[in-house]
């Protein structure tokens, strides 16, 4: 069986590095908020073009609380509006609704899957303050768009980058382009950690701050606290980790980037979709996703085929029954994605010979 993504063997690259970095912190003695942290916090904003860079515990954790930052500094209120993307996971939506903020769910461009400009504009309403954007997949949002009609409407944009690391437009990087942007580091991610971790970038001082503040139990000395706060920070192990895979994430993105060329080019089933990709430095390939209306009979096919594939995602957030509220909407072609997306795999560590029976599975499916 072809693995979705062999964690063992794409960790066990760098197992001596990586033995190396969990000894020194053991030998430290320092295990929360220490070198580690500082020093992975300083190389990850500068890999980004980016000021300021905090850590959290999670990605979940990096939007909720750039958010509830923004709030902190009166640039957003419960109640106001917060465009996002209807095709995404549900943890970017969770941010929002825990800020007890309102999502505004948009249809993705058809093309892309992601949020476009001429989305964001369509859904703007008096009470719109902030667009959360998501780069799905591995592929940047039109951020260049997104961010001329923020400008236009003095709107905050937050970057969900969980799944685009080291993704670009123009040079710049996922993550430089929003106001703030949240990364996930699970150990799936492209940049992932040995566990949970996850970052807030931002070129804006003040907020970096109280993210810091309010992810240290709203404190920023000892027993006194000036906000009400939540225990979430990158841990010196995951920081050490991460610093480790962080110089070889470049090497595979490239790799990455090679099979999915391989892939594009490879697969000519008339049944199965593509991903179309306008700009080739905007996408990292974080997950390659193809499409089908059959596609729960391909996903089968495949794995009879010895490969293996998973669904992103199989239930919309607004379907989902912890946003029953949200059930009635009808976003027809969110909905029809859900349904025909299937992922295949794609990790630095796959061997031509399984690239090569991926594509000729896929072709064989009639």
């Amino acid at each position: 069986m072809i693995n979705f993504l062999d964690l063992k063997k794409l960790n066990g690259v760098y197992a001596s590095e990586l033995l190396e970095a969990c000894a020194r912190v053991i030998d430290s003695g320092w295990y929360i908020c220490g070198k580690e942290l500082a020093a992975f916090e300083q190389e990850f904003a500068s890999y980004c073009g980016v000021e300021h860079c905090v850590g959290v515990a999670n990605g979940l954790d990096a939007l909720t609380l750039s958010l509830r930052a923004w709030k902190e500094m009166g640039l957003l209120r419960e109640g106001d509006e917060v465009i996002v993307p209807a095709n995404t996971y549900i943890a970017s939506v969770l941010a929002v609704t825990e800020n007890r903020l309102v999502p505004i769910f948009v249809e993705p461009d058809p093309v892309t899957f992601n949020l476009s400009s001429k989305g964001v504009r369509a859904a703007l309403t008096p009470k719109t303050k902030a667009v959360l954007a998501v780069h799905l997949y591995g592929q940047l949002a039109d951020m260049p768009g997104i961010m001329a009609v923020a400008a236009e409407h003095n709107l905050l944009v937050l970057e969900d980058a969980a799944q685009a690391h080291g993704a670009s437009i123009d040079g710049r990087k996922a993550g430089a382009w929003g106001h703030a942007a949240g990364f996930s580091f699970y150990p799936g991610k492209n940049l992932g950690a040995l566990g949970d971790a996850g970052v807030v970038l931002t070129q804006n001082v003040e907020l970096a701050k109280l993210v810091r503040g309010l992810g240290n139990y709203g404190s920023y000395k000892k027993y006194e606290n000036e906000y009400l706060g939540v225990n979430s920070r990158l841990d010196e192990i995951q920081a050490a980790m991460l610093r480790v895979k962080l110089a070889h994430l470049d090497q595979e993105i490239a790799l990455r980037r090679k099979i999915a060329d391989s892939y594009r080019a490879g697969i000519s089933n008339p049944l199965v979709s593509i991903p179309y990709v306008g700009n080739e430095e905007s996408h990292v390939w974080h997950i390659f996703v193809v499409r089908t209306d059959r596609r729960d009979e391909l996903q089968l096919f495949l794995a009879d085929q010895g490969v293996q594939t998973l669904i992103h995602y199989p239930v919309p957030p607004h379907k989902q029954q912890a946003y029953a509220s949200y059930n009635s909407l009808t976003l027809p072609l969110t909905e029809t994605i859900h349904s025909e997306v299937l992922s295949l795999p794609i990790s630095p560590v796959m061997t031509q010979e399984e690239i090569s029976t991926v594509i000729g599975a896929v072709n064989a499916f009639a």
